[in-house]
């Protein structure tokens, strides 16, 4: 069984249609969507977040995958908006491994 992951909204590049700084939702064993904890979900954030989520559930550390330089319990992402391009908006996500 995985841990628990939460993942918050910490920036936002430009405009996203889905996501405020602060949301966040929770990835029960590092993969059940837990509806009752979590804000709206937008596809393209999905997809930044699916090649990792199973290894940072169990105890892979984020600096060993390179998502984070030095703290052992929190990934950085980000959507794969580029928003430069699109107008939209690219958000980054931090993955807080729960303990």
């Amino acid at each position: 069984m995985g841990k628990d992951l939460k993942i918050t909204v910490i920036e936002i590049k430009g405009t996203c249609p889905v996501y405020r700084k602060g949301d966040s939702f929770l990835l029960q064993n590092g993969y059940i969507l837990d509806p009752n904890q979590s804000c709206r979900l937008c596809m393209h954030s999905l997809a930044s977040i699916l090649p990792y989520h199973v290894a940072l559930s169990h105890d892979v550390a984020p600096t060993s995958i390179g998502l984070n330089k030095r703290d052992e319990d929190r990934a950085f992402l980000q959507c794969l908006d580029p928003c430069a391009y699109t107008g939209g908006g690219t958000v980054i996500f931090e993955v807080e491994i729960m303990k």
